[in-house]
């Protein structure tokens, strides 16, 4: 188990946290904080696997090994000895805290009617920003699966990213941004003759590669 975080939000002040889980503990581990009145959000996706002769649906972590956690922190304990929790996912020796908005943007990839997926971590390529449905104004990663489009969020923290299917004509490029990563091009980005490529840098704790809301 980790040892208590650094003094931040020490005064009580709540805030969302990241928490690392073991493996396949995140229901479990959400349940037992849920129990001792915390409030917890765990990312679910479906997703239908085959075992022998027969199929069956799954809700699924979105982001494996993790869940968040809205608290202060005066009660670290109770959190670090949940089991199934390793830890807080910290910055330095602080636990990094996730904005708000940032969570309300995973909420409406999971909430929403689009099918949404974990994704091979992408940290920057062509960006572009939803102009039209439930996704508006959410910005991120244009790429191509199997003649589909889909807008990949990553999560800097975590290692992590989501996809999500949307349709070209619903998205619009993005003017470049500058900073410290190299650029790649996105596969897909063809479709977008005005996309650029660009470099990308973002030092928030939860970079879900989304912006503007």
């Amino acid at each position: 188990m980790d040892e208590r975080p650094a003094e931040q939000n020490a005064d009580g002040e709540v805030a969302w946290y990241a928490l690392r889980t073991q493996h396949q503990h995140e229901k479990a581990a959400a349940d037992s904080l849920t129990n001792k009145r915390f409030e917890t959000f765990l990312p679910l996706y479906q997703t239908v696997r085959q075992w022998n002769d027969r199929k069956k649906r799954l809700s699924l972590p979105l982001f494996p090994g993790y869940l968040f956690i809205r608290a202060g922190l005066r009660r670290w304990r109770d959190v670090v000895t949940t089991p199934g929790i390793w830890g807080f996912v910290q910055i330095g020796n602080q636990a990094a805290v996730i904005p708000d908005d940032e969570i309300e943007v995973v909420r409406r990839i999971v909430n929403g009617p689009l099918q949404a997926e974990p994704h091979p971590f992408l940290k920057c390529g062509d960006w572009v920003r939803v102009k039209s449905g439930p996704l508006t104004d959410i910005q991120g990663i244009l790429v191509s699966k199997k003649n589909q489009f889909r807008l990949v969020l990553s999560v800097e923290m975590l290692g992590k990213s989501v996809s999500v299917e949307v349709e070209s004509t619903t998205v619009e490029p993005l003017p470049a941004r500058r900073g410290g990563l190299g650029a790649t091009q996105a596969a897909g980005s063809d479709s977008f003759p005005r996309a650029r490529r660009m470099e990308i840098r973002d030092s928030s704790p939860l970079n879900a590669a989304v912006r503007g809301l």
